[in-house]
C-alpha cells in the first residue's frame, strides 16, 4: 500500500469527539459506582424516581429510553433490593414508587462518588481539553435551567 492508498486522518466530527469522551465518562462512572453495588442506568433510574415524584412507568420509560417492560423489571429489582417502594395498585394504574431511606442512602453515596469521578474526569488534574469540554457542558445546561441540581 503507498502512502496515496492510506486514508487520512479522520474527520473532525463533534460527534465523534463526545461519543468518545463518553466512553470515558462511562468507564469511570462504571468504576466509580462498582463499589456502591450500581451501574449507570440503575443510578438513572433511582435518581429518576427520586425527583421525579409521581412519575409513571411509561415517563420513567422515557427518561432511561428503554421499554415500559424494562422499566418494570427495573422497579422490580431496585425493590427486592430494598431501594424503593412500589405502590402501584395494579397495571394501568397511577405510578406510587417512592426511594426508601436506604435508597436516600444510596444516592447520597452515589453523588459522591459521581464527584469524585468528575474530579478526575474534569477537575484541576484532568487534561485541560476535558476541562473545557465539562465547564462547557455544565454552562450550556446551567444557562437552560437554573434550577439544575448539582
Amino acid at each position: 500500500m503507498s502512502d496515496d492508498d492510506r486514508p487520512g486522518p479522520p474527520v473532525t466530527s463533534a460527534s465523534i469527539i463526545v461519543l468518545t469522551l463518553a466512553r470515558r465518562v462511562e468507564n469511570e462512572l462504571t468504576a466509580a459506582l462498582a463499589p456502591l453495588d450500581l451501574t449507570v442506568r440503575r443510578l438513572g433510574l433511582l435518581g429518576h424516581i427520586a425527583g421525579v415524584p409521581g412519575a409513571s412507568f411509561s415517563d420513567l420509560a422515557r427518561m432511561q429510553g428503554i421499554t415500559v417492560q424494562s422499566v418494570h423489571a427495573a422497579v422490580k429489582s431496585l425493590e427486592a433490593a430494598g431501594l424503593v417502594r412500589d405502590h402501584t395498585a395494579r397495571a394501568g394504574s397511577a405510578s406510587a414508587i417512592e426511594v426508601t431511606p436506604d435508597g436516600v442512602d444510596l444516592l447520597r453515596a452515589a453523588r459522591k462518588a459521581v464527584g469524585e469521578a468528575d474530579e478526575r474526569l474534569f477537575g484541576p488534574d484532568a487534561d485541560p481539553l476535558q476541562r473545557r469540554v465539562g465547564r462547557a457542558v455544565l454552562a450550556a445546561f446551567l444557562s437552560e435551567k437554573p434550577d439544575f441540581p448539582g
